[in-house]
């Protein structure tokens, strides 16, 4: 055989040469990250947003506050409310700009937790990879508290999606190590601690971390000092507020504990299997110091004065959401059974069906200030007297001033926007009972669960009720009951 002949015989032993594989890009991964997050969480948000056009009482204040100007929000916290000024002035700008109406109030915490989500969802893709980014960035608008508190008119999910994103930040600076990222770190850290003061145990969580990681010394250095900053810059308005601490003596058990106890067990559970990928920060070590330190911390605190309240650390549920993502992400890799797989997640979704479909109902919130407004102005008639009991429940009516315009306050002696207050002042204990005793027909606001007051005023108000009036019936209301009294 010659050697032309031999050639095509060659040609086809020969194996063509090996060339290196091309690792997919990372930039249509990180896309559907971020995307697919954000667009649940808009999509979970605006589904039932209005909750049957209904608002409750923290709600109502942030309502009422925001259509304040600036100036009288400042004053207002001054004497109630300092910790949430900063939010109140946000809201008033945002009412300035798109209206004042319910959708206006709750569509910023809307965006803000769909912020959140997509910065879940890069913090699960750095620390573990695409798909498990993926599944945490999903999950987390699933969870029962997030969708609660991205429909509601609160700073909870502002401060949730800042505390996200300074995460982010962190776990960026740990890895680049440049300045201006724990400029970042800081600055939107101490963003979150003004909004609302407890955001700082999740800077006591991201120190955890990193000692717990081993950073470099220069790590830890750049972090304390941002940490120092932040602590600097709240330091004033901790010191301030603290004499406002009466605002939170309604808190006499810990809130909805076992939310945070249930997921802390789930958390600590994940956490056993080995999850993400070997770096600076492991994502377990991220995760469970966020999702279990500042429930802990409260809970801690709340032995010598009660603070537990499962939204002051909403946040948290970043945590869970990066420990459930990666431990799905593990079933996949260990190529677990799929049709377990989808079993599990169908059951995990059939049980958030209705806890979803119930917190879009007025139900869901403790009281109901539209409905507890709306009784009072189909029970009293036009030239009643209108009480409340005790005074600091004006505010479940004040978000509509048209539907108590016909009635007399007859404990009022400065309203709540000239006196720069939030339930207004109220008149001396004899001139209140001496007005009560004009009118005929009294129409009383009393909030459930509350209790007899040694306020003079208060005491003023019931015994005058009990020994000159009768009740005539009465309407029971979430969150109240409006009692119309007549003249004995």
């Amino acid at each position: 055989m010659s050697v032309d002949e031999r050639a095509p015989v060659l040609a086809r032993t020969v194996p063509p040469p090996v060339l290196p594989a091309r690792r997919p890009s990372p930039g249509p991964a990180k896309a559907v990250v971020v995307i697919a997050p954000f667009a649940l969480t808009v999509a979970l948000g605006l589904w039932g947003i209005r909750r049957q056009n209904t608002m409750w009482g923290d709600e109502s204040v942030t309502y009422q506050l925001a259509h304040r100007d600036l100036s009288q929000i400042w004053h207002t916290a001054q004497h109630i409310d300092l910790v949430h000024a900063l939010y109140y002035a946000v809201m008033h700008e945002i009412f300035g700009l798109f209206g004042g109406g319910l959708l206006t109030l709750r569509l910023p915490s809307v965006l803000a937790m769909s912020l959140a989500a997509a910065g879940v969802g890069l913090l699960g893709l750095r620390l573990a990879g695409p798909r498990a980014g993926l599944l945490a960035g999903l999950v987390f608008p699933l969870l029962p508290q997030v969708q609660k508190f991205a429909q509601e008119g609160r700073s909870y999910a502002m401060v949730c999606a800042l505390v996200t994103w300074a995460t982010y930040a962190l776990v960026a600076g740990v890895s680049h190590r440049a300045r201006w990222r724990w400029a970042v770190y800081g600055s939107t850290m101490l963003l979150a601690c003004l909004l609302h003061e407890f955001a700082v145990l999740a800077l006591i969580a991201h120190g955890v971390t990193l000692v717990v990681s081993r950073v470099p010394r220069p790590v830890l250095r750049a972090w304390t000092v941002a940490a120092a900053g932040v602590v600097a810059g709240l330091l004033p308005l901790a010191i301030y507020s603290a004499g406002q601490s009466e605002q939170v003596a309604w808190i006499g058990v810990p809130v909805r504990l076992e939310y945070f106890l249930v997921v802390a067990v789930v958390g600590v559970v994940c956490a056993l299997a080995p999850l993400g990928v070997r770096g600076p920060i492991r994502l377990s070590v991220l995760a469970l110091p966020i999702l279990v330190l500042p429930g802990l911390l409260l809970l801690i605190a709340s032995l010598v004065k009660p603070l537990f309240v499962d939204r002051y650390v909403l946040f948290s549920n970043i945590g869970i959401a990066l420990l459930l993502g990666a431990l799905m992400d593990y079933f996949h890799r260990r190529q677990l059974s799929s049709r377990i797989a989808w079993i599990a997640a169908v059951a995990v979704l059939a049980s958030l069906v209705q806890p979803s479909l119930s917190l879009r109902t007025p139900q869901s919130r403790s009281n109901n200030v539209t409905a507890i407004a709306a009784a009072v102005r189909e029970e009293g008639r036009p030239g009643d007297g209108l009480l409340y009991l005790s005074g600091r429940h004006r505010i479940l009516t004040a978000a509509n001033p048209e539907d108590t315009r016909f009635l007399t306050d007859l404990a009022l002696a400065q309203d709540p926007v000239s006196s720069n207050t939030l339930a207004g002042v109220e008149l001396p204990a004899q001139e209140i009972a001496a007005r009560m005793l004009e009118f005929d027909r009294i129409v009383a606001v009393r909030a459930a669960g509350a209790h007899s007051s040694a306020d003079p005023r208060e005491e003023a108000k019931t015994s005058t009720l009990r020994r000159h009036f009768r009740e005539y019936g009465t309407t029971h209301v979430n969150g109240a009951r409006v009692t119309v009294y007549v003249m004995r």
